[in-house]
Protein backbone atom coordinates (compact mmCIF):
# COMPACT_ATOMS: atom_id res chain seq x y z
CA UNK A 1 0.00 0.00 0.00
CA UNK A 2 1.39 3.68 -0.53
CA UNK A 3 1.25 5.62 2.39
CA UNK A 4 0.47 8.40 1.11
CA UNK A 5 -3.52 9.97 0.53
CA UNK A 6 -4.67 13.07 -0.73
CA UNK A 7 -8.02 14.61 -0.38
CA UNK A 8 -9.49 18.04 -1.37
CA UNK A 9 -6.24 19.38 -1.58
CA UNK A 10 -4.29 17.65 2.02
CA UNK A 11 -1.94 15.21 1.90
CA UNK A 12 -1.77 12.38 4.55
CA UNK A 13 0.68 9.60 5.45
CA UNK A 14 -0.17 6.63 6.71
CA UNK A 15 1.50 4.05 8.61
CA UNK A 16 0.76 0.52 10.57
CA UNK A 17 0.51 0.46 14.51
CA UNK A 18 0.98 -3.53 15.28
CA UNK A 19 0.83 -2.37 19.12
CA UNK A 20 -2.93 -1.51 18.01
CA UNK A 21 -3.29 -3.22 14.84
CA UNK A 22 -4.31 -0.29 12.87
CA UNK A 23 -3.31 2.06 10.28
CA UNK A 24 -2.97 5.26 11.40
CA UNK A 25 -3.00 8.81 9.72
CA UNK A 26 -1.89 12.05 9.90
CA UNK A 27 -2.75 15.12 7.63
CA UNK A 28 0.88 17.27 7.12
CA UNK A 29 1.65 20.59 5.51
CA UNK A 30 -0.61 21.86 7.60
CA UNK A 31 0.05 23.49 11.43
CA UNK A 32 -3.61 22.37 12.56
CA UNK A 33 -3.54 18.45 13.84
CA UNK A 34 -5.33 16.01 11.83
CA UNK A 35 -5.23 12.45 12.61
CA UNK A 36 -7.38 9.64 12.30
CA UNK A 37 -7.73 5.99 12.17
CA UNK A 38 -9.07 2.54 10.54
CA UNK A 39 -8.52 -0.95 10.38
CA UNK A 40 -8.65 -1.42 6.59
CA UNK A 41 -7.45 0.79 3.50
CA UNK A 42 -11.41 1.85 2.83
CA UNK A 43 -11.92 2.47 6.54
CA UNK A 44 -8.83 4.93 6.64
CA UNK A 45 -9.68 6.21 3.70
CA UNK A 46 -12.69 6.90 4.93
CA UNK A 47 -11.58 8.22 8.15
CA UNK A 48 -9.25 10.80 6.42
CA UNK A 49 -11.75 11.91 4.08
CA UNK A 50 -14.18 12.74 7.33
CA UNK A 51 -11.44 14.17 9.02
CA UNK A 52 -10.87 17.21 6.24
CA UNK A 53 -14.62 17.63 5.83
CA UNK A 54 -14.88 17.95 9.63
CA UNK A 55 -11.90 20.70 9.48
CA UNK A 56 -13.55 22.80 6.68
CA UNK A 57 -16.74 22.61 8.31
CA UNK A 58 -15.58 23.76 11.67
CA UNK A 59 -13.51 26.36 9.99
CA UNK A 60 -16.41 27.63 8.28
CA UNK A 61 -18.56 27.48 11.83
CA UNK A 62 -15.82 29.84 13.64
CA UNK A 63 -15.01 31.97 10.55
CA UNK A 64 -11.56 30.64 10.29
CA UNK A 65 -9.77 30.52 7.31
CA UNK A 66 -8.31 27.04 6.73
CA UNK A 67 -4.77 26.25 6.66
CA UNK A 68 -3.36 25.59 2.95
CA UNK A 69 -1.06 22.71 2.57
CA UNK A 70 2.14 24.24 1.20
CA UNK A 71 2.02 27.84 0.68
CA UNK A 72 5.84 28.28 -0.93
CA UNK A 73 7.30 29.80 2.06
CA UNK A 74 9.37 28.21 4.57
CA UNK A 75 12.10 28.77 6.98
CA UNK A 76 15.55 26.67 6.35
CA UNK A 77 18.39 26.71 8.75
CA UNK A 78 21.78 26.29 8.35
CA UNK A 79 25.13 26.99 8.79
CA UNK A 80 26.75 30.48 8.68
CA UNK A 81 29.24 29.27 6.08
CA UNK A 82 26.53 27.35 3.93
CA UNK A 83 24.46 30.28 3.87
CA UNK A 84 27.89 32.41 3.08
CA UNK A 85 28.07 29.87 0.26
CA UNK A 86 25.06 29.87 -1.21
CA UNK A 87 24.56 33.18 -0.76
CA UNK A 88 28.03 34.12 -3.14
CA UNK A 89 26.57 31.75 -5.56
CA UNK A 90 23.61 33.09 -6.10
CA UNK A 91 25.16 36.66 -6.45
CA UNK A 92 27.67 35.03 -8.99
CA UNK A 93 24.89 33.08 -11.01
CA UNK A 94 22.71 37.03 -10.56
CA UNK A 95 20.23 35.23 -8.55
CA UNK A 96 18.34 35.87 -5.44
CA UNK A 97 19.01 33.27 -2.95
CA UNK A 98 15.52 31.61 -2.98
CA UNK A 99 16.06 31.25 -6.52
CA UNK A 100 19.48 29.39 -5.95
CA UNK A 101 17.38 27.44 -2.94
CA UNK A 102 14.29 26.69 -5.22
CA UNK A 103 16.53 25.14 -8.05
CA UNK A 104 18.42 23.04 -6.11
CA UNK A 105 15.36 21.79 -4.32
CA UNK A 106 14.02 21.28 -7.52
CA UNK A 107 16.72 19.83 -9.11
CA UNK A 108 17.25 17.02 -5.61
CA UNK A 109 13.31 16.19 -5.92
CA UNK A 110 14.12 15.00 -9.78
CA UNK A 111 16.96 12.72 -8.68
CA UNK A 112 14.90 10.99 -5.81
CA UNK A 113 11.64 9.21 -6.93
Amino acid sequence: MDNMMTYKGYSASIHYDGKDNILVGEVFGINDSLNFHGTSVEEIEEAFHQSVDNYLELCAKVGKEPEKEYKGTFNVRISPELHRRAAYVAAKKDMTLNQLVGAAIKKYCAAVK
